[in-house]
């Protein structure tokens, strides 16, 4: 692979990802408003993740930085167990997804993430944490279509399930042609407290 220049740079974040059989559910309950507001800007469901810490545009060098110690900290994270839960929007202009589950040490690995982009010496504008998924935006001028999406999902509660890996993610490098895509520049099993505790029995 050609290495990027030293120019270079990327929007980048880290997040969570829904396994495919939770989003496929979330899909589903969509239809309907897939159906009505085709208008809206969708996002690719391969694209549906839960931000931890959004990085803004940085130099690929300093997203690769990253890597090392964010393997180091999903080795010592637990998996959470989460679900998608009903649906709202920001500003009439952003329509989510909320989530349910583990949120207080959801809440707590965001903050381990954003310590360790600290420590690198990576600046970033922080957020307070929000979890959802962003699932589609408005255009100019659409001041209604966002709502009656939302309203598509009111009693929607997904199956909950566990996660699996924490997601470096970074865009096509700037200056790129075409729409920007996003990509795992890497990714990280959560390997503390995985699966059930087993207690071996007497023979």
């Amino acid at each position: 692979m050609k290495e990027a220049p030293q120019t270079a740079t990327q929007h980048a974040f880290i997040a969570l990802a829904p396994p495919d059989d939770a989003k496929d559910e979330l899909a589903r309950a969509l239809s309907p408003a897939y159906a009505a507001h085709p208008e809206l800007r969708w996002n690719r469901i391969e694209d549906w993740h839960i931000t931890l810490a959004f990085l803004g545009e940085l130099p690929v060098r300093s997203v690769q930085r990253l890597r090392a110690p964010l393997a180091d900290l999903a080795a010592a994270r637990p998996a959470l167990e989460l679900s998608l839960v009903g649906g709202g929007h920001f500003d009439e202009r952003v329509l989510w997804s909320g989530i349910g589950g583990d949120l207080d040490p959801l809440h707590e690995l965001a903050e381990a993430v954003r310590a360790r982009v600290r420590h690198c010496g990576v600046a970033f504008v922080e957020r307070p944490l929000r979890p959802h998924l962003t699932l589609a935006r408005a255009r100019r001028n659409d001041s209604t279509s966002i709502a009656a999406a939302a309203a598509c999902l009111d009693g929607f509660t997904g199956r909950p399930w566990r996660t699996e890996r924490l997601h470096l993610v970074g865009s096509t490098v700037r200056g790129h042609s075409g729409p920007r895509r996003y990509q795992d520049v890497d990714a990280w099993t959560l390997v503390a407290g995985q699966g059930p505790a087993t207690t071996p029995t007497a023979p």
